[in-house]
C-alpha cells in the first residue's frame, strides 16, 4: 500500500495526542498528578494540538478534503465514519474535564470525575476505531488481524506516556513509577512488533491468483500481459513495493528508534539529576517519534492489497 505522508501523521499524532490525554485526566482523577497549573495546562494544550493536527492532516488524504463531513453520515458501516464521529464526540467530555481540572478543581469533584473517565473511555474507543478503518479491510491479510488494533492502542498509550516523561521533566518534577510505567509498556510495545512482524513474514492472504480469477482447477495462474500499458490509480495506491533489504533496514530503525533508545534513555533517568534526567527524557521522545513514523511508513510499505494478484503478484 502507498504510505500517504497524511495519513502517517494523522495516526501517529492522534494517537500519541489521545494517549496523553487519557493519562492526564486518569492522572489527575486518581490523584496522581502534580497540582501544578501550567503543567496541566500545556499537557492539555499539547495533546489537542496533536489531536486535532493529525485529523486535518488525514482530509489531506481525500480527493475532495471539502467533503470529509460527508463521512460522519456513515456511521453504521463504516468505521472511518464511526473513528470521525467519536473524534467530535470525545472533544465534549475531555473538553469539560479539563475546564474543570484548570479553573473549577474544587466544585463538583464527584460528577466530573465521572465526566473525565466517560473521556477516557471515549478516546480509547477513537484510536480503536481508528486502528479498525485498517483491521476491518479483508483484502489486506497485514491489516485484517488482531494485532492492528492492539498495537493501535499499545503505541497510543506509549507515546502518551513518553510526552507525560517529558512535560513532568520541563516543570523540574519526575515520577519514578511512571517512568518505570513507561519502561514496561516499551518492553510490551517491542515484543508485540516482533510477534506482529513474524506474523507478517509467516503467513499469507488465503487469496491466491488461483482463487483470485477462479481459474484454479486448469493448474497454476500466471500474468500473461497486464491490464495497462501504463500505472493507474490501483497500481499506485494499493502495488507498492519495497525492496527486502530496505525493509530489514527500516525495521531496524524502528526497533531502536521505537523501543530500545527510549528504554535505554530511561532507564538513564532514573539514575541522573532533574537535568540529565530531563534531558534523557527529551531524547527519548525524540527517538521514539523517528521510531514510530518509521513503523507506520512500514505499516502501509508492507502491506500487501489482493488487488495485487491482477497484476501478476504471486501472493496478497
Amino acid at each position: 500500500m502507498h504510505p500517504a505522508k497524511s495519513v502517517i501523521f494523522f495516526t501517529t499524532a492522534s494517537g500519541a495526542g489521545y494517549g496523553l490525554l487519557c493519562l492526564l485526566i486518569a492522572g489527575n482523577i486518581l490523584g496522581m498528578m502534580p497540582g501544578n497549573f501550567w503543567l496541566a495546562f500545556t499537557g492539555y494544550a499539547v495533546s489537542y494540538v496533536l489531536i486535532a493536527g493529525g485529523l486535518l492532516s488525514s482530509t489531506f488524504h481525500l480527493g475532495h478534503p471539502e467533503r470529509a463531513w460527508r463521512a460522519l453520515t456513515q456511521w453504521r458501516s463504516s468505521w472511518l465514519s464511526r473513528e470521525g464521529v467519536m473524534a467530535l464526540l470525545t472533544f465534549l467530555p475531555t473538553g469539560l474535564y479539563a475546564l474543570h481540572h484548570l479553573f473549577f478543581a474544587d466544585m463538583m469533584q464527584g460528577l466530573m470525575g465521572l465526566v473525565g473517565i466517560i473521556g477516557v473511555i471515549c478516546a480509547i474507543v477513537t484510536v480503536y476505531c481508528t486502528a479498525m478503518i485498517y483491521a476491518s479491510l479483508k483484502p489486506i491479510h497485514a491489516w485484517s488481524n488482531s494485532y492492528v488494533p492492539a498495537g493501535y492502542l499499545l503505541l497510543a498509550l506509549m507515546s502518551g506516556l513518553l510526552l507525560l516523561n517529558v512535560l513532568l521533566a520541563l516543570w523540574g518534577t519526575t515520577e519514578t513509577s511512571l517512568q518505570l510505567a513507561t519502561l514496561l509498556i516499551l518492553g510490551i510495545g517491542l515484543v508485540w512488533k516482533i510477534i506482529y512482524w513474524r506474523f507478517l513474514d509467516g503467513s499469507k492472504s488465503i487469496s491466491t491468483p488461483e482463487s483470485a480469477t477462479g481459474l484454479g482447477e486448469f493448474g497454476t495462474v500466471r500474468l500473461f500481459e497486464g491490464p495497462h500499458t501504463e500505472a493507474n490509480y490501483l497500481m499506485k495506491e494499493m502495488g507498492f513495493k519495497i525492496a527486502r533489504k530496505h525493509s530489514a533496514k527500516l525495521r531496524l530503525i524502528t526497533l531502536m528508534g521505537a523501543f530500545v533508545a527510549p528504554f535505554v534513555l530511561i532507564l538513564l533517568s532514573l539514575l541522573f539529576g532533574s537535568v540529565g534526567a530531563g534531558i534523557a527524557l527529551v531524547l527519548a521522545l525524540l527517538a521514539a517519534a523517528v521510531g514510530l513514523v518509521t513503523e507506520r511508513w512500514l505499516f502501509f510499505a508492507e502491506a500487501r492489497h489482493t488487488v495485487g494478484l491482477y497484476y501478476g503478484a504471486s501472493h496478497a
